[in-house]
């Protein structure tokens, strides 16, 4: 059987058939690019559950993917909410949090995708940056009027992404995202840069693999490296 991933999903006011309300829901980039990789993913909504039902639920997963999303409250990492702020979903930061501090002790593959990366380095004891463009002085991580658009990545030596994508290999990532990362988290290092020197990957150092990056590997149907390296590191937690 193919492994098995959980994504983490939206809970959003929509529209579908006759209902006209909160949708559980998640692009089918994500779905489709684990597909290709081998894998067979399964949606993990946010819901009410206690920390028996996550660690049963982690233990039938093969990896966790933790996708991207809206904003992470700022109160998690010691910050009083900015104006530049767009809003955030309380339900999903304790699902997300919950899901990978089970993730994390049962040692399962995690990979961290935009907000992802974001909620694993908050996760971790780390902060963010709530509105980039005041940081940087500029808004090409999220071009007005482009859903996503392509950046240069740099990725650090001696990292699992450099063993992903290779150090002469001109890695070019599909971004959407007006936050990133600050002070770093506990345990993690930083595996890629933006060309201002913005932080576009990290990973965790320790026993089990898991690698978060700032950008939508699941917008580019012509490279899988990513989720396919992800997804065989679960075939190999697996055995």
């Amino acid at each position: 059987m193919r492994p098995i991933i959980g994504l983490t999903t939206y809970r959003t006011q929509g529209q579908m058939t006759i209902y006209d309300g909160e949708l559980a829901s998640l692009p089918t980039q994500y779905l489709n690019t684990v597909s290709r990789s081998g894998g067979l993913g399964v949606m993990l909504p946010p819901q009410q559950s206690d920390g028996e039902d996550i660690d049963e639920l982690i233990s039938r997963l093969d990896g966790l993917i933790v996708t991207g999303g809206s904003d992470v409250n700022p109160a998690r990492y010691g910050h009083e909410l900015s104006p530049s702020h767009e809003g955030f979903d309380d339900a999903r930061d304790e699902w997300e949090e919950t899901l990978l501090r089970a993730a994390f002790a049962q040692k399962k593959p995690v990979l961290g995708i935009c907000r992802g990366a974001q909620i694993i380095n908050v996760h971790c004891g780390g902060s963010l940056h709530q509105h980039l463009p005041e940081v940087v002085g500029h808004d090409r991580y999220r071009k007005p009027g482009q859903s996503f658009s392509p950046e240069p990545i740099t990725v650090s030596p001696q990292t699992l992404l450099e063993r992903i994508f290779g150090s002469k290999d001109a890695l070019s990532g599909m971004v959407q995202h007006h936050q990133a990362i600050d002070a770093l988290g506990e345990g993690l290092v930083v595996s890629a840069r933006g060309f201002d020197g913005t932080v576009q990957g990290i990973e965790r150092v320790g026993e089990s693999w898991c690698v978060a990056v700032q950008w939508h590997p699941e917008e580019d149907a012509s490279d899988d490296r990513l989720v396919s390296a992800f997804v065989d590191q679960c075939v190999r937690r697996r055995a």
